[in-house]
C-alpha cells in the first residue's frame, strides 16, 4: 500500500535519501581506504567502511537536532535494505537473514557510539583499530590514512549545510 501512496504523491522522504546513501557507499568503496589505508577488501572490511562512513553521516544529522532524526532513521532503513539484499545475494536464507541484520544494526550502533565518543575525547585510533581493522594492528601509516580520512570527511560533512546533505549533496 505504501508503494501506491508513493506513486500517487511522489517520492517519499526515505526515497529522497537514496542518493545520499549511494554517496555513503561510494565513499566507503573509495580505493584509498583499501590501498593506502590497508582496510581489508573483504566482505567484512567493506561492511566496516560503510558502517564508519554512515556513522559519520548519522553523527552529522544528529547535529541537526529534530530535523535530522527522520533522515537518520530513513538512512538506517536504507542500510538495512542494502544489507538484506547483500546477504540474500550471498545465499543467506530467510530464516537467518533477520539475525544477521540484527547483528549488523548492532555493529552500526556500536560504531556510531564509539565514533561519537572518540571524536569528543580524541581517542580515534583505538576505535579505528577495533572497528575497522577488527583488532589486527595496522601499520602506523595505514592507521593514519584512515584516521585522517575519517576526520577530513567529518569536517567536510560539518561544513555542508544540513539541507544540502539531506537533498543528496556530498562534500567534495
Amino acid at each position: 500500500m505504501a508503494g501506491v501512496w508513493r506513486r500517487l504523491f511522489g517520492r517519499s522522504e526515505r526515497d529522497a535519501l537514496a542518493p545520499l546513501y549511494g554517496h555513503v557507499v561510494a565513499e566507503a568503496r573509495r580505493p584509498d581506504w583499501y590501498r593506502a589505508g590497508c582496510v581489508p577488501d573483504t566482505l567484512d572490511g567493506r561492511f566496516d567502511m560503510v558502517a564508519a562512513v554512515l556513522s559519520l553521516v548519522l553523527l552529522r544529522l544528529e547535529g541537526e537536532g529534530e530535523g535530522g532524526r527522520a533522515p537518520a532513521a530513513f538512512l538506517a532503513e536504507l542500510f538495512v535494505e542494502d544489507m538484506d539484499g547483500q546477504l540474500r545475494e550471498r545465499g543467506i536464507g530467510d530464516i537467518v537473514v533477520g539475525k544477521h541484520i540484527g547483528r549488523m544494526m548492532g555493529a552500526l550502533g556500536g560504531r556510531l557510539g564509539a565514533l561519537r565518543e572518540a571524536f569528543s575525547n580524541g581517542e580515534l585510533d583505538d576505535v579505528i583499530a577495533r572497528n575497522i581493522y577488527r583488532g589486527t594492528p595496522p601499520s602506523t601509516e595505514a592507521l593514519a590514512t584512515v584516521r585522517d580520512g575519517l576526520i577530513a570527511l567529518r569536517d567536510r560533512l560539518s561544513a555542508l549545510p544540513g539541507a544540502d546533505l539531506k537533498a543528496g549533496a556530498w562534500p567534495a
